[in-house]
């Protein structure tokens, strides 16, 4: 095992994007629950939490393919520090606004315009990419990533929710907005890893949904975000039903876990199995293990069962984002990430917000059952879909070594 990542440390570059993306991706982790635990500590009203938190979330995920075609065209030094700087400046105006008890309308406003904050797992997907696509190490490299990502979430929600909890509602999602502002400053500075502008890029206008098997593992995502996002909003409310509330901290944390020792485990693997077919066995494991929050007793089961269904979700994205890199020009490679990144983000804001409905109706327990429904939902858009990833795959990679 240690000799793939001593291999990926000793490229050039590495050590360094390694250090300033785990403070920039950590913001991703924090912002999203940090929305939701400040307006439950100071309303009470989990709809408008998730809905909010789902408002910024959509936004960011709809905004994020049009920035990283900019990105495509322009580079990341150009167009990241104006982009980040309006987002920054946005999310301050809405932790003002909650802790002022502005009108609700506000909030959903400010949250959207918010959303200009970049899809930085996309961006330091691409600067792996670059470095190494179609070896070897990027398999490792990707799993790295993904643990990094995993590792962010461990430290992330925890951080945010108990920020809140223990000093003031709004304490959470500040300390996002600054670790923002200084892990996309860091990552910046990392020059030597900088994707380069493909000439040409300005003529590529058709969206990158267009390409055969990219809509089918958009789709899957949103759905596997859905069951994210539904269990960030059920764990929240299952801890305030225990009467435990920083509960919540460990139990997502076990979720990230999980999915974390998966991830690092995957990465020194070399697996023979054809690429569509490790898609159709992480989506399959993923939707069946997402049942198991539904019979929690209580939050140390409820954590023993997260770090179980966590497991499938670092391998599965590893293998999502290596098929990505497989099916898309590499001119269009932000953008494409990005959309799948938006993927799961939309599917975490919508999961987030009907979770949140059906908390309020029906209690905490019922919000685990939206995380199934996306489940099946996720595994109907696969087997639709399988036939059309083998063929786009298959072709790209005899196009690649002809």
């Amino acid at each position: 095992m240690a000799n793939h990542y001593r291999e990926l440390f000793t490229t050039p570059g590495a050590t360094g994007l390694v250090l300033a993306s785990s403070i920039a991706r950590l913001p991703q982790a924090m912002i999203g629950i940090g929305i939701i635990t400040m307006l439950v500590q100071q309303t009470g009203v989990y709809w408008l939490a998730g809905a909010v938190a789902g408002t910024f979330t959509l936004a960011n995920a709809l905004l994020g393919p049009v920035i990283s075609r900019f990105v495509d065209q322009r580079g990341q030094s150009r167009v990241l520090p104006i982009v980040t700087a309006f987002s920054v400046v946005m999310l301050l105006a809405l932790i003002f606004a909650v802790y002022m008890r502005a009108p609700a309308a506000l909030f959903f406003v400010l949250a959207a315009l918010a959303g200009t904050m970049p899809s930085m797992p996309s961006m330091i997907r691409a600067r792996w990419t670059q470095l190494f696509r179609g070896k070897p190490q990027l398999h490792t490299a990707f799993s790295l990533d993904t643990v990094l990502t995993e590792l962010a979430y461990i430290i992330g929600p925890p951080l945010a929710i108990g920020l809140s909890v223990t000093f003031f509602a709004e304490a959470g999602p500040l300390v996002a907005v600054g670790l923002l502002a200084i892990g996309v400053t860091a990552f910046l500075m990392q020059r030597q890893t900088e994707p380069k502008v493909v000439v040409g890029n300005r003529s590529n206008t058709g969206s990158t949904l267009l390409i055969p098997g990219v809509r089918t593992i958009v789709l899957a995502l949103l759905a596997m975000g859905a069951i994210g996002g539904a269990i960030d909003v059920a764990v929240v409310a299952f801890a305030n039903d225990q009467g435990w509330p920083a509960s919540a901290t460990f139990i997502l944390a076990a979720y990230a876990l999980g999915s974390l020792v998966a991830g690092l485990t995957f990465g020194a693997l070399r697996l023979t199995l054809p690429i569509e077919k490790q898609f159709f066995i992480g989506i399959l494991v993923t939707a069946i293990t997402g049942v198991l929050p539904v019979f929690a007793t209580d939050v140390y089961v409820l954590s023993a069962m997260l770090f179980i269904a966590g497991i499938s979700f670092a391998p599965t994205m590893v293998v999502v984002m290596k098929l990505g890199t497989i099916i898309i020009p590499a001119s269009r490679m932000t953008e494409g990430l990005t959309w799948m990144t938006t993927g799961i983000s939309i599917g975490v804001a919508l999961g987030g917000m009907l979770a949140g409905a059906v908390i309020d109706a029906y209690g905490a327990r019922a919000g685990f059952g939206v995380a199934i429904g996306a489940g099946v939902m996720m595994m109907v858009v696969v087997l639709i879909g399988l036939r059309t990833l083998a063929a786009a795959s298959t072709t790209n990679i005899e196009s690649a070594y002809s």
